[in-house]
């Protein structure tokens, strides 16, 4: 008799808990319908409440309602009936998830103001802590970090106890930090342990919801938080500075790309070439041309289009150099004025003659896959494109200080830099050295046009942006001088990119510019004075 009670209360048991499940189930279904019914409502207040609702239901068809609603692509029926549409357009039940055959009439989107995409974006992101997918876990926690809802702490304290990755269990740490500081109901012991966590991340957004809290927050809590915004204050303005050094350092190098090719004119023949700046443009339409010819018949080559267009780019500028000097400046040697007004002439010309051969729009230069996108180096932006120029252009310094340190051409034109007439004794051709080395020197600037159709717009008046900065660089840095056109091109660089905060780009040019003219009135050889008899003449 015991063992058949004892049967008996023992079924019972286990019917009781496997009805567990069921009941919770079923409760978690009227949830849902509970919520769904209010979001098939014209107030804004039982909206917020329906996503709430939906949210923290655990219902399975909570998340591809709440994220068609966040896209547009949740409506209801004058039935209160609730269906939402994907991407293809096909109607599916908002309640069971299941395909609709033929969408009922009359249907109207759930309405969405402000206030409810922030309530939209919490629930979506506390829906998708749990992910298998750590890109979309990262995704929730600055969803839940931007809402600052309260109501999403404990599915980020769940979540904290599951997570892995030391990167997103930090980024759901500083989620909950801010629910809790913006959470005025909150303890206030933890408010002000959540100042010190979101401090250490120390961005604009801790930043604004620092100067939002502490407006009404109490005592203890105002000056903490006051504390933690005046430390990411001075880290945003050490890194403000650390970012404008990195500006300033790509502006450089792109300085130093332009006026690398004049120094070695303008030290060696003594010539003002205004149309230094047409050998850039000059590059640059190459790069054009290369991209073009290999989007149309070499598509697959697109990424090494750079690489192919650099010596082209050099051939031919440095032969249009070669010409120009040959016909042109070589009966001009003596006569600066001359020179200046004849090479303006030029630079006339062949923008014109671009402008002839391919219209004057600008022209479209695409970017390579290695030189796409950018990163975050301790809190500073760096753009691949930006570091790659840098690095391509002390290459360029580096190759060019191999060549006149380590090859014969070189010595040459070293002899003629420093004695033309010694140098000519000695058997030295000093006709084509001079012809040569304004090859060589267009032919780099050439180069620089491959590199600034990166960054600046193909147009017949691309050299024209450069010109007088080149020249600036050269004079600073010393004519003819190479370790002085790195040293001007990189300071000057930073230096404009300090000042354009204060001063503005163009006031801060012009305040470049007169520095410029007052050094040299004290040092009129510039930084890094060349050395030889025909120099000091």
């Amino acid at each position: 008799m015991r063992a058949s009670r004892f049967v008996v209360l023992f079924a019972a048991l286990i019917g009781l808990l496997a009805s567990v499940p069921a009941t919770r189930a079923q409760d978690r279904a009227q949830d849902a319908d509970a919520a769904f019914a209010e979001l098939a409502s014209d107030n804004f207040n039982r909206i917020e409440a329906g996503i709430t609702a939906l949210a923290s239901s655990g219902a399975p068809t909570a998340a591809p309602a709440l994220e068609a609603m966040a896209d547009g692509r949740l409506f209801f029926s004058p039935a209160r009936q609730v269906f939402w549409k994907d991407k293809a357009g096909a109607t599916f039940d908002a309640k069971t998830g299941a395909a609709v055959s033929e969408a009922p009439g009359g249907l109207r989107p759930v309405r969405v103001n402000n206030r409810i995409r922030r309530a939209l974006d919490a629930a979506v992101g506390s829906l998708t802590l749990m992910s298998p997918d750590p890109a979309k876990r990262r995704a929730a926690a600055e969803s839940v970090f931007k809402s600052r809802d309260a109501t999403a702490i404990p599915a980020l304290d769940a979540a904290l106890g599951k997570e892995s990755d030391p990167a997103i269990k930090k980024l759901f740490a500083q989620a909950r930090a801010a629910a809790l500081l913006a959470n005025a109901d909150a303890p206030e012991g933890e408010r002000i342990a959540a100042v010190d966590v979101l401090a250490e991340r120390g961005d604009q957004d801790v930043l604004g919801l620092f100067n939002t809290v502490k407006g009404n927050a109490p005592a203890s809590l105002k000056v903490k938080v006051e504390a933690g915004a005046a430390a990411i204050e001075r880290r945003m303005k050490l890194l403000e500075g650390v970012q404008n050094a990195w500006y300033g350092l790509s502006l450089g190098s792109v300085l130093l790309l332009a006026a690398i090719g004049l120094a070695i004119t303008f030290g060696v023949m003594g010539i003002i070439n205004m149309a230094h700046g047409e050998m850039v443009m000059i590059g640059a339409y190459t790069t054009f041309v290369v991209q073009e010819v290999i989007r149309t018949s070499f598509p697959a080559l697109f990424d090494w289009s750079l690489l192919i267009a650099l010596p082209l780019a050099f051939l031919t500028a440095g032969a249009v150099g070669l010409v120009l000097e040959r016909t042109v400046i070589r009966h001009l040697y003596g006569r600066p004025l001359e020179t200046l007004l004849a090479t303006w002439g030029v630079s006339l010309i062949l923008q014109q003659a671009v402008r002839s051969i391919f219209g004057a729009n600008n022209r479209e230069v695409g970017a390579p896959a290695f030189m796409s996108g950018s990163t975050e180096f301790m809190g500073v932006a760096v753009t691949y494109g930006r570091m790659w120029i840098i690095v391509f252009s002390l290459l360029v310094f580096a190759a060019l200080f191999v060549v006149l340190r380590a090859t014969s051409f070189g010595l040459k034109m070293r002899a003629v830099t420093q004695n033309r007439r010694m140098a000519a004794a000695m058997g030295i051709r000093t006709p084509w050295v001079d012809a040569l080395t304004f090859a060589l020197g267009s032919g780099i600037a050439g180069i620089a046009g491959v590199a600034l159709s990166q960054i600046d717009n193909v147009s017949p008046n691309l050299g024209q942006s450069y010109i007088i900065d080149s020249f600036m660089v050269v004079v600073f840095g010393g004519v003819g001088n190479l370790w002085g056109t790195l040293f001007a091109a990189l300071s000057l660089g930073v230096a404009n990119k300090f000042l354009e905060p204060f001063a503005g780009a163009v006031l801060g040019k012009i305040l470049v510019l007169v520095f410029i003219i007052l050094f040299i009135q004290k040092r009129p050889r510039g930084l890094f004075a060349l050395k030889g008899r025909a120099v000091e003449a």
